[in-house]
This record gives structure tokens, sequence and C-alpha cells, in this order.
């Protein structure tokens, strides 16, 4: 497999390929509210171009020329220091092992090359045993609230009773 950054060239199949996970993991995607299907997908034209000159974002390639993964990430700059964010991992359904551990090990070492020493990562399925592989410490997972609509078919486990974000905001007040 080799692991190396994208380009324009890269951007549709790229597409493809996390169609083809999101259709993977939840086989009802294409009934959704077509909102929730933009927000699931992580390949915009825009997203990629910005990820693409992210300098820490990676496609996975086999021998034949395929695409097989991606990894989503970014600097951030935190106020005292930078860090470097993953927004996600999006590997083919038939995505050979160790694929999701090779595109988060380059997106470390790209971190470790620009003297970036913070990787955050979201700890999915895909990623945790990724993690392990790098050593990661584990300081929690990743808790996304979804304001507006999305906030009734986003994927993940609903954290606290079925409220909207109207009845959240107002019991904090």
């Amino acid at each position: 497999m080799r692991y190396r950054t994208f380009a324009e060239p890269d951007y549709a199949p790229l597409q493809a390929l996390d169609l083809a996970a999101q259709r993977q993991a939840d086989p009802t995607f294409d009934t959704l509210p077509a909102r929730e299907r933009e927000g699931r997908l992580g390949t915009s034209l825009p997203a990629l171009k910005f990820y693409e000159r992210s300098e820490h974002s990676f496609a996975a390639q086999d021998e034949a020329g395929e695409l097989r993964g991606l990894i989503l990430a970014q600097h951030v700059w935190q106020g005292d220091r930078p860090i470097v964010l993953v927004r996600t991992v999006i590997l083919a359904p038939d995505a050979p092992e160790g694929t999701a551990a090779g595109l988060l090990h380059a997106a470390v070492k790209s971190a470790y090359d620009s003297a970036v020493y913070e990787v955050h990562v979201p700890v999915t399925p895909a990623l945790e045993a990724a993690a392990h592989a790098e050593e990661a410490h584990l300081t929690g997972r990743y808790a996304v609230c979804h304001l507006g609509t999305r906030a009734e078919t986003a994927p993940g486990e609903r954290l606290g009773p079925g409220r909207g974000a109207g009845t959240q905001a107002e019991g904090r007040a």
C-alpha cells in the first residue's frame, strides 16, 4: 500500500470511496434526508480542496492504483501550541487490513516533520487499532453536538435524553 497526498484528479474517486463507505456503514444511507447524506460525506469539493492543502491528509493507494482509503486531517492553532486534528478516516469496504494504521501513521509523520507534536484522533472503530499502533494516549472520545435538523438523523449513539437544541440550551440557562 502506498500512502500519498492527493490532488484534483483524485477527487472523483475519493468521493466515490466516501459514498461506498457510507453505504457500507449504513445500508439505509440512500433513504436518509438529503441534508443528512450531505452531512455524513466528508469529500465535498470545498472539503477536498481544503484538505489537499492541509499537508496532513493522505490517500491510500494499492498496487493496482486504486484508492483504498483516505485520512482528512488539518493543523489547528490552540493559542499556545499547534496540533494536528484528524477529522475522519474513510476506508473502502474491502480495504486491506492495516490501511487505517498506515493512513494515521502518514498523518503522524507529517505532523512530526512540521514540528507539531500532538495529533488528536477520534477513536472510531476504524481508528482504534491504529491509535494503539501509534501508542496514543486515550483521553476520551469525541462527541459531536449536531444543531438543527441533523440532530434527529446524525449517526452515533445519542447521549442524554432526546431533546432538541432549543430545549438543551434552555435547560442550561
